[in-house]
């Protein structure tokens, strides 16, 4: 389309495949879009389009992306209030013609499967290295390794004797986000096989959020980052050494066999992936 629709708190800029969000800077600007400063969301990340009436005068086009298309949203998980959401665009009353026309554009644009849940992100994390101060220490993230650092003052005595953390991103499976608006918010990287602590407090894998401290526009967007990471990490295929041509010893085949296992038992290696690397090393003997 190549066409700008600018809005209050953001802008809309229309290409043939995506959508360029670009978020204005003021006081009256939800911190959050300010963070952001601006986003790219591509057409097949859209699940649906719409034109509501907005308050005091306005509208609001709102194309809301689809499940599990956007790290942001999922690890917000529905806890973002209205005027928070990046997706909508408001609009004095009288472009509501103008924002119909843009919204039939983009519902024209969605694809065949807009309803349905996206495999994959397919709209990009925010980029690391982020970090944030929450009640009970310092979260940072270099974009492979998420690290805590305990306040003095904030920390339960649990989480000093377990010590400053780091976590590995290719050990975590996800993030889990309660808003730090919320009275008992907290961020939790999870674990490969670890179990989920009921009190965030107590948790050497989370920090809790406190007034004033971890807002959402630090805290989301690092959340998102991290969940970004942790998602592609486990669908970068592992790479299996090659074997050589001839006849190898029987031992050789059954050790490799048996690392083999140990990848498909923990998730690191498909079913097919695994049969079809099996069938090639029992070739070798």
């Amino acid at each position: 389309m190549g066409d700008v629709l600018a809005g209050i708190q953001a802008t809309w800029e229309f290409a043939t495949d995506s959508v360029l969000i670009r978020f204005e800077r003021g006081i009256r600007t939800p911190k959050l879009f300010q963070a952001l400063r601006q986003r790219r969301i591509p057409h097949e990340a859209l699940g649906s389009v719409t034109v509501t009436e907005g308050r005091r005068g306005t509208v609001v086009l709102h194309a809301a992306p689809r499940a599990g298309a956007d790290p942001l949203m999922e690890a917000a998980s529905g806890q973002l209030k209205e005027g928070c959401d990046p997706y909508r665009l408001v609009l004095p009353a009288a472009q509501r013609t103008l924002a119909e026309y843009y919204a039939d554009e983009l519902t024209a644009r969605l694809v065949p499967e807009a309803a349905e849940p996206a495999e994959r992100f397919l709209v990009a994390a925010p980029e690391a290295p982020l970090h944030f101060k929450a009640y009970d220490g310092k979260a940072s993230f270099d974009g492979s390794r998420v690290s805590f650092r305990w306040s003095w003052t904030g920390a339960s005595s649990a989480k000093w004797k377990c010590g400053d953390q780091s976590f590995p991103v290719a050990e975590l499976t996800g993030v889990d986000w309660r808003s730090p608006e919320a009275y008992d918010g907290y961020l939790r990287v999870l674990r490969q096989g670890e179990p989920d602590s009921a009190q965030a407090d107590q948790d050497p894998a989370a920090v809790v959020f406190g007034l004033g401290y971890g807002p959402v526009h630090e805290s989301l967007p690092f959340a998102a980052a991290v969940l970004g990471a942790a998602r592609h990490s486990r669908t970068v295929p592992v790479p299996v050494p090659a074997i050589a041509t001839g006849r190898r010893d029987p031992a050789d085949i059954a050790e490799r066999i048996r690392h083999l296992g140990e990848l498909h038992s923990s998730g690191l290696v498909t079913d097919d992936e695994f049969s079809a690397k099996k069938a090639e090393l029992l070739a070798e003997l």
